[in-house]
């Protein structure tokens, strides 16, 4: 108290009355609140950004949950926006049970040097404490924002597809297959998607112990056009494949849906048999064609 009083005298009037009305900014319907104890400068400059941060960062959450957001009568998040003035990046955190109510508080000392990761894991972590009444540790909330922001998401699900596509993490045949129809955002193709399709252009033996042509673990399609009259098993593998190239490429842009279509043609008439190996190759070199179209004019 006598600590206090002292710092008050260190105040005119005037600064004294302005910071007890500092004006305080609510967010998120009401689960933000952000108060400014800090001189007017700051408080303009900091307090208004810092409550959109957080209220932003709310909304994401709410929009990957699929879940209205909530009314709030008191808030669940207060954050407090303090006046030094140094690099001081800490953002403090302590959580205090009010009425039945949780609520995560955060000081930002120098708001202008604030560390923005933490303050944004921090509400991540006050908001699942409000709305969903769970705790979580620091990387379930990294991983629940990144599943909410839909870019990173995807790009989270790219990376799980491409480890999976060379045998690398932990993901399984289903999973995988799953994240292949789901990763590709519809009517439009990166080339990192192309790239993806591309790598699917081979034929595989249906079980570890049999080989295509009688000695091979996988066949290039170009190479397989060697080997479709007179391989019975290299034939099997191609009218399978043709079957799933229409759902890799497919509802992927105009480009790389024909790319796959022309794909599966040329498995199609390899599994066939009937034309030579001269007439497939050609058949191949226009689906090669389409890809390479499709890879120059899909964005990166």
């Amino acid at each position: 108290m006598l600590l206090a009083g002292l710092v008050l005298m260190a105040l005119t009037r005037a600064e004294i009355i302005e910071r007890f009305r500092s004006p305080v900014v609510t967010q998120a319907d009401g689960l933000v609140k952000v108060y400014a104890d800090c001189p007017e400068d700051m408080r303009r400059e900091f307090q208004s950004p810092i409550a959109r941060f957080a209220a932003d960062t709310v909304q994401t959450l709410y929009q990957g949950l699929a879940k209205k957001p909530i009314r709030f009568g008191k808030p669940g998040i207060v954050i407090s926006v303090g006046d030094v003035r140094t690099n001081l990046a800490d953002v403090v955190t302590s959580v205090t049970t009010n009425d039945g109510r949780v609520v995560t508080r955060l000081k930002v000392k120098a708001p202008g040097y604030a560390d923005l990761y933490r303050l944004r894991l921090e509400v991540i972590r006050g908001f699942y404490r409000a709305v969903e009444g769970r705790e979580l540790s620091e990387d379930e909330a990294v991983a629940a924002y990144r599943q909410a922001v839909p870019e990173l998401r995807v790009y989270d699900e790219r990376q799980k597809l491409e480890d999976w596509l060379v045998g690398r993490g932990t993901t399984d045949d289903e999973e995988g297959l799953k994240l292949m129809r789901r990763v590709f955002e519809p009517g439009k193709a990166s080339r990192r998607d192309v790239l993806i399709f591309a790598s699917r252009l081979y034929l595989y033996p249906p079980q570890r112990d049999v080989r295509l042509a009688g000695k091979y673990e996988s066949l290039s399609f170009r190479e397989a056009a060697k080997f479709g009259r007179i391989d019975p098993l290299t034939r099997l593998v191609a009218y399978q494949k043709a079957n799933d190239l229409p759902v890799l490429g497919g509802g992927r842009g105009e480009g790389l849906s024909a790319a796959a279509m022309a794909y599966r043609t040329f498995l199609l008439e390899l599994a066939a048999a009937k034309k030579s190996e001269e007439e497939l190759l050609d058949l191949l070199e226009a689906a090669d064609t389409k890809l390479n179209v499709a890879y120059e004019k899909c964005e990166m």
